[in-house]
């Protein structure tokens, strides 16, 4: 009787054993998606990384190359207008449309001031 009880006992913790290494599975089964799944974000996240880089790398390219145009155009450079010069000129014809304002609006004045 003693060894068909411990055939039982032995029964339920093989019994015990399999159902805990089945959950076990399940769990390492369920990490190994997780994995997957967190590679495949990390993977992606890079080749969008990879082009926001190409784009913003392509942007300061031609960024740079309008900024020589624009320089050349404007004659911004050695040997030519230098860039507080032409802050002056702007900031003199600001002054010549303020005073040539000034004086026709007194030359035209209002005819009800000037009749008074």
């Amino acid at each position: 009787m003693s060894s068909s009880r411990s055939r039982t006992v032995e029964d339920i913790y093989e019994s015990q054993n399999d159902q805990r290494l089945d959950e076990l599975h399940s769990k390492i089964r369920t990490l190994r998606g997780i994995t997957t799944d967190i590679h495949d974000d990390v993977e992606a996240q890079n080749l969008l990384l990879d082009n926001t880089n190409d784009r913003f790398s392509s942007f300061g390219t031609a960024l740079s190359q309008t900024s020589q145009r624009a320089a050349q155009a404007f004659g911004i450079g050695t040997g030519s207008l230098k860039p507080w010069r032409i802050a002056a000129l702007i900031v003199g014809v600001f002054i010549a449309f303020w005073l040539t304002s000034k004086v026709l609006g007194w030359w035209w004045g209002s005819p009800a001031t000037a009749s008074v």
